[in-house]
């Protein structure tokens, strides 16, 4: 299937968005994830499956000063 990351175009074999996570190495502290536009909750990655087309962001969150 393909998926929209960031704005690109991706082939996608991971049927979740943790096993797509963990499969590319993001780290997931201080990660926000948008699917077609909603947020997800982290405790909800496990069981969202990923269909052909959907639209992803993927937001880290840095501090500094």
């Amino acid at each position: 299937m393909e998926i929209l990351i960031n704005g690109k175009r991706e082939v996608c074999t991971s049927r979740t968005i943790a096993e797509l996570l963990a499969k590319k190495g993001i780290p997931s502290d201080a990660l926000v994830v948008e699917l077609n536009g909603s947020i997800i909750k982290q405790g909800q990655w496990p069981n969202i499956m990923l269909k052909d087309n959907d639209i992803l962001e993927l937001l880290n969150f840095v501090g500094g000063g």
